[in-house]
């Protein structure tokens, strides 16, 4: 106990315990009682730091100390990530996250196809959520494994073997051609027409074993940060809202939301560094499949015809190439 901040503490404690009096400690511990009384001052770069870390744990309250200090470092504040948890630990803000306990069932012996470079495997499954009165709709995840960059999130009523491809040849006129697609079992990925298209595309399938989601363990991760960061903090009115609340979480994921696994950099900024292509803009919120899938831009030369099934409405949508707007 060399330091005047323990002492202070100690006397402090003593005289909370009732063991005697604040000069009668000051004198038993060697601390003079003006250093006792005296305020702590800290200073305006202290103050600047402090705010900013709390700032960004109150916007971002799912990111732990290290993805705020890579947030911080980005805005150009010299901090150490030990003075970022210090300042979290007391204020007593943390994150607390049980891990769920998983039994497996064996040892697959297939081998697995690891992804080296972007475009070399995409993984894409499905996640459910509902609306605020209580319907059930279904989400559709496309995600590069390499770059870790969403490549479309859409929600509908069904999502049918159809529906799963007119994502999927949106994704790939905006990302090109992968070159495996990792998926569970699932009747969307096996269906004949999906196998068919496939094929056609010249897109290998990489199929886990059953009953094993470790397998396909960058969606499933994804799939939890999605489910953490957004659906569990949002109450959806419509499917419409949806839409839009989901679209602009994906771009915050692609272009701004620090990843561990990459080195704290974005996945927009990650596969810029290895492709030099960047993932810009904002997709408009628009419920047509090519919309949700956060394509922007003209795609085609010709006015293109999507056809989008809600609750047993049919609406037809239309892109106009000179002005680049769908419209009904």
């Amino acid at each position: 106990m060399v330091s005047p901040s323990a002492r202070r503490r100690a006397v402090k404690m003593s005289v909370q315990e009732n063991l005697g009096k604040v000069a009668a400690a000051c004198r038993a511990l060697g601390l003079s009682r003006s250093s006792y009384y005296r305020n702590g001052r800290s200073s305006l770069e202290s103050r600047r730091i402090r705010k900013e870390v709390l700032e960004l744990s109150e916007k971002h309250p799912r990111y732990g100390y290290r993805r705020i200090t890579a947030l911080m470092r980005r805005e150009s504040f010299e901090v150490n990530g030990k003075r970022v948890a210090r300042i979290r630990r007391e204020e007593g803000i943390k994150v607390s996250k049980k891990q769920r306990r998983m039994k497996r069932l064996g040892v697959s012996t297939a081998e697995r196809q690891r992804a080296e470079r972007p475009g070399q495997v995409w993984s894409w499954d499905f996640v459910t959520d509902q609306t605020e009165n209580g319907s059930c709709f279904r989400i559709l995840t496309l995600l590069d494994e390499d770059t870790r960059q969403c490549l479309a999130i859409h929600p509908a009523w069904s999502i049918r073997a159809v529906d799963v491809i007119t994502v999927v040849e949106v994704a790939i006129a905006r990302y090109g051609v992968p070159e495996h697609l990792r998926s569970d079992n699932g009747p969307e990925f096996i269906a004949s027409c999906m196998q068919d298209w496939l094929k056609a595309q010249e897109i290998k399938t990489l199929y886990i074993k059953p009953g094993s989601p470790w397998e396909n363990g960058h969606i499933e991760s994804f799939h939890d940060k999605l489910r953490d960061e957004c659906l569990n903090r949002e109450l959806f009115g419509n499917l419409q809202e949806a839409r839009v609340i989901l679209e602009s979480w994906r771009v915050e994921y692609n272009e701004r939301r620090p990843h561990s696994a990459l080195g704290y950099r974005t996945p927009n900024e990650y596969a810029e560094r290895k492709t030099n292509r960047f993932d810009g803009g904002c997709a408009p919120p628009n419920p047509a499949p090519l919309a949700a899938a956060g394509v922007r831009g003209e795609l085609m030369s010709s006015a293109t015809r999507w056809q989008t099934n809600e609750k047993q409405n049919t609406k037809e949508l239309t892109l106009y190439p000179e002005t680049g707007r769908w419209e009904f």
